[in-house]
């Protein structure tokens, strides 16, 4: 089975699913251990009980397919926004790639409708809100079984809502009958809270070296010196993120005009926001770098329960319990906002009028404000981060009567990350608006080769700006450059 990682993720799915399609050999094995036990009649965990809080009480063998139709229907009651498309997607391949390791004993007429629909493009249209994140992502997940019964609601291929049942007569289809353990090995797992990781994860290994460019480029701009980023200084607190940021910032630097024109120029430091760069990007990387650890491991993980084991033995456990999750969301939606924080104030000592340029980087003020706004949207974005890195995973509130008596609200970790991601995007945004805006008034001094290519792509969509405008469209054209990755050198990673 194909191995899923965070940078390769939308291939490495791909060929999962197409494996399993191809070679179903361990979910065919998984589904033969259920249909064994049921033979057998002894009591199971949602193969043959009710569910939660009604675990002892037991099912009678001709009622087991309306056990997992209710089960379906019953946890359907999410609320909310949808989850993005793109997201709602990576749950349904998590879904599919984990159902398809072979230890949940999916049936395979579930299983590979639910496999059709990825194929076909067509996506579940899934409420954001209602998981606690323990026992797994449940509600979320029952929308997304929905249309296998001609329920709910999808996304076709044209972006557009339509039924459930509209989507299957598509597909030339019917409703599928779920069997014994269908429903739960459907609606069991951390598929939510993985999918919104995996896409901002994905994100972020672009964001954090964009990060260390726009740093490069202020610096520049503001004539800040290239001493704190000397090698040797980072050999002496050898943190690998660190010692990153300070060879992709060195990389940057060179050949810059600006730096030797004030080599001597007596200045003592920089402020943090210039100098530390090194120590609170390369802090914010390392947590990055800890949170992909903790999800590929989740990805290629099975988190459903029961698990049915390959020698036929059939466990309940926790696996779909979402801590380990709840804490690498937290942590990341953390590291983000710092890279957001330290934005906004190089952004501030642009505007200040430091060594030649003109204060709101515009040279007649006074009838134009300059860039003065930008940079109070860069301090909202930052503020509202603050709100949203107060940790979720903190939290529990207990369930099903007591039975699911902790739970990790991971969930909410992850809907919360996603808006630091879209916050932080922005505050960058704002940088290289105005990073760039203060290099035009270095000219005729160039800044290193590489900040020089950025600064010149950049101006291939923003142009220079004279006086007073409407700055919004051009911050929104910044925050797609960071996100397409369209900036940054090959050098830099």
């Amino acid at each position: 089975m194909q191995q899923l990682t965070i940078a390769n993720f939308n291939n490495d799915i791909h060929s999962s699913l197409q494996q399993t399609r191809e070679k179903p050999d361990r979910l065919h094995a998984s589904r033969a251990h259920v249909e064994t036990a049921l033979r057998e009649g002894s009591a199971y965990y949602g193969i043959n009980t009710g569910f939660g809080v009604l675990a002892n009480q037991r099912i009678s063998d001709d009622a087991v397919t309306d056990l997992q139709r209710n089960l379906i229907l019953s946890h359907a009651c999410g609320v909310g926004e949808p989850v993005p498309r793109q997201i709602s997607r990576m749950m349904l391949g998590l879904k599919l790639h984990a159902l398809g390791l072979g230890f949940s004993g999916i049936s395979w007429p579930t299983f590979e409708l639910l496999l059709t629909f990825w194929e076909q493009q067509i996506t579940p249209w899934i409420p954001s809100q209602g998981s606690l994140g323990a026992s797994g992502d449940l509600a979320p997940l029952a929308h997304m079984a929905l249309p296998l019964l001609g329920r709910g609601r999808v996304w076709d291929v044209d972006n557009a809502t339509i039924s459930g049942e509209v989507a299957l007569h598509r597909c030339q289809r019917k409703p599928v009958t779920l069997a014994a353990k269908d429903g739960l090995a459907l609606i069991n797992g951390t598929q939510l809270m993985s999918a919104y990781g995996v896409y901002v994860l994905q994100q972020a290994l672009t964001l954090v070296a964009n990060a260390d460019l726009l740093a490069a480029m202020s610096l520049e701009a503001l004539q800040g010196s290239a001493q704190p980023f000397d090698q040797r200084v980072h050999a002496l607190r050898p943190h690998p993120g660190q010692q990153q940021v300070a060879d992709n910032i060195r990389r940057l630097l060179e050949g810059s005009e600006i730096l030797d024109s004030h080599r001597d120029c007596g200045k003592v430091q920089d402020p943090y926001s210039l100098r530390c760069v090194p120590q609170v990007h390369g802090a914010s990387r390392q947590a990055i770098a800890h949170a992909i650890e903790v999800f590929e491991i989740e990805i290629n993980s099975v988190t459903d329960n029961p698990l049915v084991m390959s020698n036929g033995d059939i466990v309940s456990a926790g696996n779909f319990h979402g801590q380990p999750l709840a804490l690498a969301l937290d942590y990341t939606a953390i590291a983000l906002a710092e890279l957001a924080s330290i934005s906004e104030r190089r952004t501030y000592l642009l505007l200040e009028g430091h060594d030649g340029l003109p204060r709101l980087l515009m040279e007649d003020t006074g009838v134009n404000s300059g860039f003065m706004i930008p940079q109070y949207t860069a301090a909202a974005l930052v503020s509202e981060n603050k709100v949203l890195c107060h940790p979720a995973s903190v939290d529990s509130i207990p369930s099903s009567l007591g039975q699911e008596d902790h739970v990790s609200m991971g969930s909410i970790s992850a809907l919360k990350l996603l808006q630091v991601l879209k916050n932080t995007e922005r505050v960058l945004a704002i940088e290289l608006l105005t990073s760039a805006q203060a290099l035009d008034f270095r000219l005729p001094l160039k800044p290193g080769a590489d900040v020089a290519q950025a600064h010149a792509t950049m101006r291939q969509h923003v142009t220079h700006a004279d006086s007073d405008y409407e700055v919004g469209s051009d911050i929104e054209c910044c925050a797609e450059l960071l996100r397409n990755n369209s900036l940054l050198p090959k050098s830099i990673s």
